[in-house]
């Protein structure tokens, strides 16, 4: 663990809640089956040594190079045997399966293999019942995922029979802009899916790949789910009824992705949830509120993304200059374009959630705001497993 991180307490954000209610959380945390849809863990800034950032410095590499390599330097140094870290902070969140990031590339399968390969405790989930007996065995799971089509660009197929073979079992369908399969949510037109993204989603059902619309324009994830046959999901993502921007689903969208049989996961991105200056988890409970009452709470699930799993370095030098490769400005529109990269290149962290050790705090809330056992579990990861099983087996 990295120097200062001994003393920290994790998980007792102050929600007020009666011992009982503590009781209670703790017992719902320590046997419910939790699922991130969108995992950048386990690590967070504070899992960093001197030592894996000097390792991981590329002397005149692009900032999304740089970020990579700084992204994946507690895993690396892991799989080398040199932290406990990676394995330690998975387990103390309580999270038993989480998504491994993946592209069409070999250097991202490598690396998510390797996890698989090296570690004992930690599972290739390709359908639900591994992620059971992965939590019926004290494991971890972990399942690949991408979140864009890029490598399907040319209209290849048969690529995503590889993907397949390899684990992938959740795709999204475009990153932000218009690509050869569906519209983006930042583009200035709400592009829908193209007959080729036509093709691309009925192969992932008969392959058995989720189809997530995160990334994708709220048209676009209207289109997915009248065309699949298969529930549709958005893994990370906020509701545009409680904070509207360009990242956020739309209630159509929503009610779409549940009628669909779909879940979307609420993100913990603090500049996506809220315009508050001292966010905290209150705003992605909020979240998760709006979407179980509109939607009805078996269609909402945690798709966290953002625990700032950087080292505090490299989130101030390097994020946002890569943060300007995926969100240019809009020189054409710089009021909005301003506040839609503002809201990308946030460093915020989201007190009560800031490491994914504080994800007993998202049970503790749910606690706090009165929902059921049935429901709590439902949300922290009941309700996705039931999506994979739809479409994974």
């Amino acid at each position: 663990m990295a120097r200062g991180q001994v003393n920290e307490r994790f998980g007792v954000y102050d929600f007020g809640l009666s011992p009982a209610e503590e009781q209670r959380a703790a017992r719902l945390h320590r046997e419910s089956l939790i699922i991130d849809t969108l995992f950048q863990g386990p690590c967070g800034y504070r899992s960093f040594t001197a030592e894996m950032l000097a390792q991981s410095r590329r002397p005149g590499a692009s900032p999304v190079d740089q970020y990579f390599a700084t992204v994946f330097a507690p895993i690396r140094a892991a799989l080398a045997g040199n932290s406990n870290s990676f394995r330690e902070c998975w387990e103390q969140s309580g999270i038993t399966a989480g998504n491994r990031q993946v592209g069409f590339g070999l250097p991202a399968y490598a690396i998510a293999q390797a996890q698989f390969d090296k570690f004992p405790w930690l599972i290739k989930a390709l359908k639900a019942a591994d992620i059971r007996a992965a939590k019926a065995k004290g494991l971890r799971a972990g399942f690949l995922s991408t979140q864009d089509s890029d490598g399907l660009q040319d209209r290849r197929l048969d690529y995503l029979q590889v993907a397949f073979d390899l684990g992938l079992r959740m795709m999204g369908l475009s990153y932000n802009f218009q690509n050869a399969v569906a519209g983006g949510c930042m583009d200035r037109f709400e592009g829908g899916v193209t007959s080729f993204g036509a093709e691309l989603i009925a192969r992932m059902n008969e392959l058995g790949i989720i189809i997530d619309m995160s990334h994708s324009s709220n048209r676009a994830a209207l289109d997915a789910c009248k065309l699949s046959k298969k529930p549709v999901i958005v893994s990370h993502a906020p509701a545009a009824g409680v904070y509207d921007i360009p990242r956020a689903r739309s209630d159509d969208a929503i009610r779409a992705i549940a009628d669909s049989g779909g879940v979307v996961g609420v993100v913990a991105v603090p500049g996506l949830l809220t315009s508050g200056k001292e966010p905290t988890i209150e705003a992605m409970l909020d979240h998760i509120g709006y979407i179980a009452k509109l939607a009805g709470w078996q269609h909402v699930a945690i798709g966290s993304d953002w625990p700032l799993q950087l080292d505090q370095q490299t989130l101030r030098e390097v994020y946002p200059a890569m943060a300007r490769e995926y969100l240019p400005r809009d020189k054409s529109r710089p009021e909005s374009s301003d506040k839609r990269y503002d809201q990308g290149v946030s460093l915020n962290s989201l007190a009560g959630f800031d490491d994914y050790r504080d994800y007993p705090n998202i049970t503790r809330g749910l606690v706090k705001r009165g929902y059921t056992d049935e429901q709590i579990r439902g949300i922290l990861g009941e309700n996705f497993l039931r999506v994979f099983e739809a479409a994974c087996g």
